[in-house]
């Protein structure tokens, strides 16, 4: 059993029992949370598709942690024209476990 999830504007593919990274949550470490907007529900034979979403489909997760990811480097320079910058940035992610899918 599978379902597609929006969190945040993205869509995660997820299924129970499996952790997954995404965009940082406003919910404290070891919190339930309770994702409404399912867009696409799929068990071994049946899947239902939402128009936009599925109604009375539920997705359940478990906050484990909130972490920061690797540093992405941006660089950027003109050739000949003595024009450099550097700059990095960390993006900030929660880690979650899904529980449930209803």
């Amino acid at each position: 059993m599978f379902a597609v999830v929006d969190i945040l504007g993205q869509q995660f593919k997820v299924a129970e029992n499996i952790k997954y990274y995404v965009p940082r949550l406003k919910e404290d470490i070891d919190s339930d949370v309770i994702f409404d907007s399912v867009l696409v529900l799929s068990n071994d034979k049946n899947v239902k598709i939402g128009n936009p979403s599925v109604k009375g489909a539920k997705v359940t997760a478990k906050v484990l942690e909130h972490i920061k990811d690797d540093k992405v480097i941006i660089f950027k320079k003109k050739r000949r024209k003595g024009y450099q910058k550097k700059q990095g940035h960390r993006q900030e992610l929660t880690r979650i476990e899904i529980t449930k899918i209803a």
